[in-house]
């Protein structure tokens, strides 16, 4: 009897998650996606205690280099890696960058760097765009999924093997070989460093955007369609 009713509650556990999974997902992942932002939030209300703790646990997940993470209450939106040194220590060394949280004339960054930022939320908000859709998109084929992550791919790689020579000191830092490809058409702000505006910056939030646009057109339409065939065949089995 008792396995019966294990199995029966088990069923209804699967059951909700089925046919609720949209739901839980929109509850669930969002919880994960802005909970980095309450971390500014405790830090200005003066909880730090609490803005730490949510720091360290996302610490686990994301490098958090405040150069390349979006401030809140603060001067500016982001800072680049001088203003980071002059306010915290004049080092390049990745691991003492990272602690910097900000203070309360710089504001205090968000617990996700600007690429997770822009890769997360994305997902979760075209999600909430998908659903008025869901029953006429269908899933985008697999060459247009893997072409739209390309770019992340290629940021991503290239901000890696460029942090190798040293934050500060690598070829994406400078992005020499962009300023000569373009004949220095823009001012030297777009070219070097990672502040908001900067060409580092853009293509970070652009791939991050493309990416999360790919993850949604490819997996929620395709759920979508699994549930309803799914259910098509169980009452086809019930009839």
């Amino acid at each position: 009897m008792r396995a019966l009713q294990t199995e029966s509650l088990l069923q209804k556990i699967i059951g909700i998650l089925f046919n609720r999974w949209y739901e839980i997902f929109i509850f669930i992942y969002g919880g994960w996606v802005f909970a980095p932002f309450l971390a500014p939030l405790l830090m200005k209300l003066g909880w730090s205690e609490a803005g730490k703790f949510v720091y360290w646990v996302f610490s686990f997940f994301c490098h958090q280099l405040p150069q390349r993470s979006f401030f809140l209450f603060g001067e500016k939106p982001m800072y680049s890696l001088v203003e980071i040194q002059s306010a915290w220590h004049n080092t390049f060394d990745p691991s003492l960058l990272r602690q910097f949280i900000g203070n309360s004339q710089m504001g205090w960054k968000v617990a996700w760097s600007d690429r997770m930022v822009s890769f997360y939320t994305s997902i979760w908000f075209f999600a909430i765009l998908w659903y008025p859709l869901r029953r006429i998109l269908k899933p985008v084929p697999w060459w247009i999924f893997f072409l739209l992550f390309i770019p992340l791919g290629i940021d991503g790689t290239t901000h890696l093997l460029s942090d190798f020579a040293g934050i500060g000191n690598g070829f994406r830092d400078s992005n020499e070989w962009l300023a000569n490809l373009t004949n220095y058409s823009f001012p030297l702000s777009f070219y070097s460093g990672d502040a908001l505006g900067s060409f580092n910056s853009l293509m970070r939030l652009t791939s991050g955007i493309l990416a999360g646009f790919a993850v949604v057109w490819l997996l929620f339409p395709t759920i979508f369609l699994f549930r309803i065939n799914l259910n098509q065949l169980n009452n086809l089995n019930h009839d």
